[in-house]
């Protein structure tokens, strides 16, 4: 199997009593782009600076290339690390702010000239070679920072929120450049963010981190789909979690009671096979729905429950999958239109619908609704 280009063994940073990085471990692949995601001190840029060697770690190690990076300072790890504020040489040109690095290592100068336009041309600044940073927009001196940070040819480029100051159009563009860009040198990237939709942009696979510790590691597809505990659930994307108890198992079938949804089925073949051990009858579970995998349908007569929103049970009779309610909101976004339906006990539900065509059906302030759901689109969670 193949060495990764970065393995951290049970890495813990404390600063005095506070504990930064919490018995962190974790391996990043050849080639990879991978994405640490979390909230503010979460523990994702102090990780950060760990394999950059701002930090050295309280307890564990760290391995870049197979080669213990405990006593290498940061100047002489494989390493170059792109900074939030790009930290541009403001006196300097764009030109000089690349070949600065490699001319620090005093290579020589016909080979400083030839790597520097080679990177100019791949982020597209050659243009912009005689321009100083103050000269240049805000996604052009990102562009800058990427080259400078690439013209080392590092074996590891670590980003620190790399394009937090861009505007939303620019900044979607540019996820997808930085993506090119790496297919092509085949650097491997770990990038700091706490922008869920850039990191399921741009990563291989993602680890979520949360009060020091990576709380799970996976694909983008697989974190999603099947987040490992309400936390991640709720924290990548929208999410419908409720409450309730496991009533019966039949044919790849579990049965959850759930007072505010009624009964609700779930396929144990699809995304409630990971709690299936655990999910003896009796025991508390989370049911977890994406806004875009709820159904909705018109209702022509809407229980007395239902329609004045007043708290309760759904009525009994109530198929198993499927609540009615009451829309109370509805936000226009373009692609899609997003609902917050009331259903009997009080809760708003979130369902997201695209904005396919006219033959789409839409629904109003106020209107009685059905909201339906398949038995895979669930997943149910024990923590």
């Amino acid at each position: 199997m193949t060495e990764p280009c970065v393995r951290i063994e049970r890495v813990t940073k404390q600063f005095g009593e506070f504990t930064a990085v919490d018995d962190v471990s974790l391996e990043v692949r050849r080639g990879e782009i991978f994405c640490l995601l979390g909230g503010s001190g979460s523990g994702k840029t102090t990780l950060l600076r760990l394999l950059a060697g701002f930090e050295q770690p309280t307890a564990g190690r760290i391995y870049i290339d197979g080669q213990d990076m405990s006593e290498v300072p940061p100047y002489a790890r494989p390493v170059n690390m792109m900074f939030q504020s790009y930290a541009l040489f403001p006196h300097m040109t764009v030109e000089r702010n690349v070949a600065f690095g490699l001319e620090q290592e005093r290579l020589p100068r016909r080979e400083i000239r030839r790597r520097v336009d080679e990177m100019l041309e791949l982020v597209k600044m050659t243009p912009f070679a005689a321009r100083k940073p103050h000269q240049l927009s805000g996604g052009q001196r990102q562009r800058v920072a990427l080259a400078r940070a690439l013209v080392k040819r590092p074996l590891l480029l670590l980003l620190d929120e790399p394009l937090a100051a861009l505007d939303r159009k620019l900044r979607e563009h540019t996820q997808f450049e930085l993506l090119s860009i790496q297919e092509r040198l085949g650097v491997t990237f770990v990038v700091v963010t706490h922008d869920q939709e850039e990191a399921m942009t741009l990563a291989s696979r993602m680890g979520v981190m949360s009060q020091g510790r990576i709380v799970q590691v996976g694909t983008p597809a697989e974190i999603y789909e099947t987040p490992a505990s309400r936390l991640v659930a709720e924290f990548i994307g929208n999410v419908n979690l409720f409450e309730g108890r496991v009533s019966g198992a039949r044919s790849g079938t579990l049965s959850i009671a759930c007072a505010e949804l009624g009964e609700v089925q779930v396929s144990t073949a699809t995304s409630a096979e990971a709690a299936w051990g655990e999910a003896a009858p009796g025991a508390t579970i989370w049911i977890a729905i994406r806004p875009e995998k709820i159904e909705l349908g018109p209702l022509e007569e809407a229980s007395p429950d239902a329609g004045d929103g007043a708290r309760g049970t759904p009525p009994p009779s109530q198929p198993p999958n499927q609540v009615r309610g009451i829309v109370r909101e509805v936000g226009y976004r373009g692609d899609v239109s997003v609902y917050l339906v009331q259903i009997p006990s009080g809760r708003l539900v979130r369902v997201t619908r695209p904005n396919a065509g006219e033959g789409e059906p839409r629904f109003a302030r106020d209107e009685a609704v059905t909201l339906a759901w398949r038995r895979s689109s669930p997943v149910l969670l024990t923590r």
